[in-house]
């Protein structure tokens, strides 16, 4: 699964663009050897199960010129890297705990030449600001991310949509999202043909969950 993978679904890019998505394989596969961020079956499917997944969340919501995204336990750089890749006029900042996993992402970002990412090395509750959206992969059941990520949404929105979490997550999340009414979930069997794509969902939750 190369990078065709990608232009399958996005037809719209722009020569640069189409050259850095070509870009990932060479970038991930140097620097996983040496830090180990993505497991081995994965850096093999690493544009279906990686970058493909992150831009479940461009389906869902195109991001406007100018807006900011935060893109919390980023690990190896999804999906803030593909999606950072696709919205070159949108300020990302990709968080972790965990110091080599963004060493990855910096060798990542300094090899695709972007200047739209900023990354640290913290706890999310530790890092001020507020962002348009919060993007992540299902690093934590909903209840907790919402508790982690509270106070970093701005209260204006520019776009359409409401500002809010874009959670990429798989399996049954009836129990999980039955505090929050507003909730919605869109399967991206939708959006992409695949079977890795069978269980997974984009889970939308707006800044005022409780409506």
């Amino acid at each position: 699964m190369k990078a065709n993978l990608v232009f399958k679904y996005f037809h719209n890019l722009s020569e640069k663009q189409r050259e850095q998505f070509l870009q990932l394989e060479d970038l991930y596969g140097e620097w996983n050897q040496k830090i180990n961020v993505v497991s081995r079956k994965d850096i093999d499917e690493l544009y279906l199960r990686h970058v493909l997944h992150s831009l479940g969340v461009a389906k869902v919501q195109q991001f406007m010129a100018g807006a900011s995204v935060l893109d919390v336990g980023t690990g190896g750089g999804f999906p803030g890297i593909p999606l950072a890749l696709l919205f070159p006029e949108v300020q990302f900042t990709l968080v972790d705990s965990i110091g080599k996993k963004i060493k990855v992402v910096d060798e990542v970002v300094a090899g695709l030449a972007l200047d739209n990412v900023s990354t640290v090395n913290a706890r999310v509750e530790s890092i001020p600001g507020q962002y348009d959206f919060v993007v992540s992969r299902a690093v934590a059941a909903m209840p907790t991310f919402v508790h982690w990520t509270k106070g970093k949404i701005k209260k204006k929105s520019v776009h359409e949509r409401r500002n809010g979490i874009l959670y990429l997550k798989g399996g049954d999340l009836k129990e999980e999202l039955k505090p929050y009414r507003t909730a919605e979930i869109f399967d991206l069997t939708d959006y992409f043909e695949e079977d890795f794509f069978e269980t997974k969902k984009v889970v939308y939750l707006p800044l005022k969950f409780k409506g």
